[in-house]
C-alpha cells in the first residue's frame, strides 16, 4: 500500500483544500490511503471519513500537535490530543493505542527543539522525507537518526494544498489499518517521493490571510 502519512486540509488554519479534494487527488495519484493530520484539531475527521467510505479509500485519523518542544504526529487516534507538552502529548497518543511520529525533526525553523533521545521509549517513527520542506540534508539527518535508534521511517507530503498530496509516501505491505500499524511497529516501511514545487510553500500563508478556501 502507498500511504501519505502527513496531510493537512483547510481545517488547519494554514491548510488550503477541503478533505474531498485531498482524497480525490490522492486516488488519482494512485495512493491507497492518507492520514489526515490537521494542526491541533480533529474537526476534519467526520467529513473526511464520510468521503473515504464512499470512495472505498483508506483514511487514518491523525493530528499534528504543536508542543512546547516541537511538532508531533499522532496517528491512529480516537480523539483529540489535549496536551501541548511534548512528553504528555506522546503519552496521550500512546494511551489511545496510537503511533508517535516526529515530523521534519531537523528542518530549519520547523525542527524538534527538544532532545529526541529523551523520548526514545515513546517515539515509534521519524518522518525521514518531507516533500514540502526543501532541505535534503535535513532529511538525510533524519534517516541517520532513525537508523541509529531503530525507528520506523515514514515519508509524508506535509501538503497544505491538495495538488501536493502523495508527493511523498510510505510503502507498506498491508491490507488494513491493523496491518499498517503492525508494519510500522516492526519497522517494515519503505519511503518514496519527490520534493513538492517550491511554489506550494506559499499556500499556508495564503490560507492564513484568505477567507476563500479551495473545494
Amino acid at each position: 500500500m502507498r500511504i501519505d502519512f502527513h496531510c493537512h486540509s483547510f481545517y488547519s488554519k494554514d491548510g488550503f483544500s477541503c478533505p474531498k479534494k485531498l482524497i480525490e487527488t490522492a486516488i488519482k495519484k494512485g495512493l491507497d490511503g492518507i492520514a489526515l493530520t490537521d494542526h491541533d484539531t480533529i474537526k476534519g475527521w467526520k467529513e473526511a471519513d464520510e468521503i473515504a467510505k464512499k470512495l472505498n479509500f483508506l483514511l487514518i485519523f491523525g493530528e499534528e500537535i504543536k508542543t512546547d518542544e516541537g511538532d508531533i504526529l499522532g496517528l491512529f487516534l480516537q480523539k483529540e490530543i489535549k496536551s501541548k507538552k511534548a512528553k504528555e502529548a506522546m503519552e496521550e497518543i500512546k494511551s489511545q493505542n496510537g503511533i508517535v511520529i516526529i515530523p521534519h525533526p531537523f528542518h530549519f525553523r520547523e525542527n524538534f527543539k527538544g532532545n529526541l533521545e529523551k523520548y526514545l521509549n515513546l517515539i515509534d517513527g521519524i518522518e525521514v522525507f518531507n516533500a514540502r520542506l526543501p532541505s535534503k540534508k535535513a532529511d538525510e539527518k533524519a534517516i541517520e537518526f532513525a537508523q541509529k535508534y531503530n525507528l520506523a521511517m515514514i515519508a509524508g507530503s506535509d501538503c497544505h494544498y491538495h495538488k501536493a498530496v502523495g508527493d511523498a509516501s510510505t510503502l507498506i505491505e498491508a491490507q488494513n489499518l491493523e496491518e499498517i500499524k503492525k508494519a510500522i511497529f516492526e519497522r517494515k516501511t519503505k519511503i518514496e517521493g519527490k520534493k513538492s514545487p517550491l511554489f506550494y510553500l506559499i499556500f499556508p500563508t495564503l490560507a492564513r490571510i484568505s477567507f476563500k478556501r479551495d473545494c
